[in-house]
């Protein structure tokens, strides 16, 4: 079952994969709960629920209008919200089943000119770290897999590959799948694809100051 906003382009891979499709703004409450009804009249059950549902922001807090702040809130921290209490009691009687959130880096690493994205992710990562303890036990596991950048049409990430150190953390959509399969099949509650930016997210929980000066002079030397 698949959910997205463009809906000619959601039929369209449907069709391709052989799966059924809805038509969600997922960050609208009251139309997830609606698909999730019906999903559920045709459905006993889920095994499997993927948060994938991501916008960028376009700029820094400064930068960006409010309107749009509000949508990258609404689209990648609650349509996360929205969908897992719309089909958590589905997942429930597919016990043992998952649910995957893809967050991101920026989830646990801000860097300048990332506040409103970085504020949904933190949301996000925040979110699935509290639902894996609160749902402990249950037999619905969460996944938090915090890639680094992917390019997509949404996120071209045109200056991450134009660099010489950065695009080689630039990962590809293959690579966050696979990720994703290793944390459900090895029960791994959080994953960092690269690698590397585990180390990051270390460093910025642990001296959040010095990596947000550096950050900010690397950009401005860029």
């Amino acid at each position: 079952m698949l959910l997205a906003r463009e809906a000619e382009r959601l039929e369209a891979f449907a069709q391709e994969i052989g799966a059924e499709a809805e038509p969600c703004d997922v960050g609208d409450r009251i139309r997830v709960e609606e698909v999730a009804a019906r999903v559920g009249e045709r459905h006993e059950a889920i095994h499997l629920l993927v948060n994938n549902a991501g916008i960028a922001a376009g700029g820094g807090f400064l930068d960006v209008a409010p309107e749009r702040i509000e949508q990258v809130i609404r689209t990648n921290y609650l349509g996360s919200v929205w969908c897992l209490r719309a089909f958590l009691p589905l997942l429930r009687r597919g016990a043992p089943s998952d649910v995957v959130n893809i967050a991101s880096v920026a989830g646990a690493v801000v860097g300048p000119k990332s506040g409103p994205y970085s504020a949904s992710k933190h949301a996000q990562l925040a979110f699935s770290r509290g639902l894996a303890s609160e749902l402990e036990g249950t037999g619905v596991r969460v996944h938090a897999v915090n890639p680094g950048p992917v390019p997509t049409p949404g996120f071209p990430q045109e200056r991450a590959q134009a660099g010489r150190l950065t695009r080689r953390l630039v990962v590809q959509a293959d690579d966050v799948a696979r990720a994703v399969l290793r944390a459900v099949e090895h029960d791994r509650r959080e994953t960092f694809i690269p690698w590397p930016f585990r180390i990051a997210a270390a460093a910025q929980g642990l001296a959040p100051g010095s990596l947000s000066r550096l950050t900010a002079r690397l950009r401005r030397h860029r």
